[in-house]
């Protein structure tokens, strides 16, 4: 039995050793992730296959409780056994992958050794499936958060399946269950340790990794927060030869690639590092990849120098990526991150990328959007907060940069509120009416960002009537309801501290009222607001003013906006306009 325990270490090496290999593969780091899908479950029942096909074909071959020498096994004599790995590398393919992936490599790897021979080889057939599908099933109910299960539970379920297997073996794997037994007392205790021990190791080393890949992310998130935050003054300016050859600066320093070019949608505007030589501001775009890119507007990726189609002979870039970058939809220019050495170029360079081509698109749409709001009066610029609150932005970058890491997960979403407050933003100041349901999402993305900033300090409760988001509201009109409250209802009191927001149709008129438990409004200003502005230490007293008139602009004498204090406590705004569906209006400016 020691024998049989120090070769059987051997096999698990083995497979270990393959474990280890696949999961610094980025291509097979692609399939775990997007292991839900039946493409990629496919591969991986094809991977984890050749695993189990391996383990037989190195199995120990054992006669009469005795230990064959012995190489490749493929072809097995009457009367014997092979003690492998097979069971290890199914019940991995189950807990990694789910019971559908565990069923095929069970079908698969139990058919092989049943086409290996010996007698009574094919009750391995059905124990295979069962312990593909099991291992599947419970790995399913131990995995949370799409996370994988624990190195000790996966260790469990691996005993457990080879006890399963043991199992069979006891009551098939012979002229009685007798000799079955014998087998199993024999081959029975080293297999359950080494498997499970061997699927221990297998997922410690793939969990450790994820995490591993997972932290890098946390830290790349954190400096793409911070470039994004540096290039946003320049890219405020527009896509021009100024605010390019900044921003190539900042991005090159951040991302370390050996070069960055920025283009227009037809001439280059900055190029920095490796190959600035001939790489020229102001020439006309040079590169194939670049044409190719700004004509279909579609992200391309090269690994070989030939495919990046530069005339000159001696330009040393050998790879690259090119992200296209769009404004209102229409590409407007490119960003290139190129390498000299193509081993550079990685799955999570490929990520960056396409991060920072929303990020830059969404920030030149924003410079647009800045150039066009300064063709406005004052007044008008104010109403439809055209302008990113910068004070705003950086308080949401540095609130989501102290979470990367503590919770990067709940980072990564307040990223996504704060990409959909910033869409908001934009469309806000190219709309005149725009769907209730973008405006909710608008306050989503607000509160989000406020209450991870101010956590358990408020809590906002809705009340929205069903059926009512395709009607039309002005752009922030519940958003400066509801910021108000928050900056104005409650004083210095930090608990106990709540606003209602109702939305629901009257007849033919839409009745949006936030209401809070604060201190109330004194009566010498009660009068005053949506008004005129009424001054306070934490704002102009604008913004009530502003959305009240714009209200009467747009729909005259049939809208209204009032504001009275509660019989108890606090005070209630109310907002009512005609019903207008949203496929019943020109909403663009």
């Amino acid at each position: 039995m020691v024998e049989l325990f120090i070769l059987m270490m051997e096999r698990v090496g083995l497979i270990i050793l393959l474990a280890f290999l696949l999961v610094n593969v980025p291509y097979f780091k692609k399939l775990l992730l997007s292991r839900n899908s039946y493409q990629s479950k496919l591969q991986l029942a094809i991977i984890f296959s050749l695993f189990a096909i391996i383990s037989n074909f190195t199995g120990i071959e054992i006669k009469d409780n005795q230990i064959v020498p012995s190489s490749i096994l493929t072809n097995l004599h009457d009367n014997v056994s092979i003690a492998n790995t097979r069971t290890l590398a199914i019940g991995v393919s189950g807990i990694v992958a789910g019971p559908f992936v565990g069923g095929m490599v069970g079908i698969i790897a139990g058919t092989h050794r049943f086409i290996q021979g010996s007698n009574y080889s094919w009750f391995y057939i059905p124990s295979s499936i069962l312990v593909g599908i099991l291992s599947g099933w419970l790995g399913k109910k131990m995995t949370k958060k799409g996370k994988f299960p624990s190195p000790t539970q996966a260790a469990l379920i691996g005993a457990l399946m080879e006890s399963v297997q043991m199992l069979f073996i006891m009551l098939f794997s012979g002229g009685s269950i007798q000799q079955g037994l014998n087998l199993v007392s024999f081959i029975a205790l080293p297999m359950i340790i080494l498997n499970s021990t061997g699927t221990f190791i297998f997922l410690s080393i793939l969990t450790t990794t994820l995490q591993q890949e997972e932290q890098a992310k946390a830290v790349q998130t954190h400096d793409v927060l911070e470039l994004a935050a540096a290039t946003l003054p320049y890219f405020r300016e527009g896509l021009n030869e100024h605010s390019a050859q900044k921003v190539a600066t900042i991005i090159q320093h951040y991302t370390k690639v050996s070069a960055i070019s920025l283009t227009d949608s037809h001439r280059i505007l900055a190029h920095y590092g490796a190959g600035s030589d001939h790489h020229i501001p102001e020439l006309e775009v040079i590169t194939e990849l670049s044409r190719d890119v700004l004509k279909n507007g579609k992200l391309s990726i090269v690994h070989h120098k030939e495919h990046i189609g530069c005339s000159n002979p001696s330009c040393p870039l050998e790879a690259a990526i090119v992200i296209p970058l769009f404004v209102h939809k229409k590409i407007v220019g490119t960003l290139k991150m190129y390498f000299t050495d193509a081993n550079q170029l990685t799955h999570v360079e490929e990520q960056l990328a396409q991060g920072l081509g929303t990020i830059f698109s969404s920030q030149i749409e924003l410079g647009e959007a800045e150039v066009q709001s300064k063709l406005l009066k004052e007044a008008e610029i104010k109403s439809l907060q055209a302008q990113v609150n910068p004070h705003f932005f950086f308080n949401a970058i540095n609130t989501i940069s102290a979470l990367m890491r503590k919770d990067s997960d709940k980072a990564r979403t307040l990223l996504l509120q704060l990409s959909t407050y910033f869409r908001g933003n934009l469309q806000g100041a190219r709309q005149t009416l725009i769907p209730l349901k973008q405006e909710l999402a608008q306050v989503d993305a607000y509160l989000s960002l406020e209450q991870a900033r101010f956590p358990n300090r408020y809590s906002v409760t809705f009340d929205i009537e069903d059926d009512i988001t395709h009607f039309v509201v002005p752009p922030y009109a519940v958003q400066i309801l509801i910021e108000n409250t928050i900056k104005h209802a409650f004083g210095a009191r930090k608990e106990n501290n709540h606003a209602y927001v109702s939305i629901y149709k009257e007849q033919e008129q839409l009745i949006i009222s936030v209401a809070d438990n604060g201190l109330g409004i004194p009566e010498d200003r009660l009068l005053q607001l949506g008004k005129e502005p009424v001054s306070s230490k934490k704002g102009t007293g604008t913004a009530l003013e502003n959305l009240s008139k714009r209200m009467t602009n747009l729909f005259g004498g049939q809208a209204s906006f009032d504001v009275k204090n509660n019989s108890g406590d606090g005070a209630t705004f109310t907002l009512t306009i005609p019903l207008i569906e949203a496929n019943g209006v020109n909403t663009l400016i």
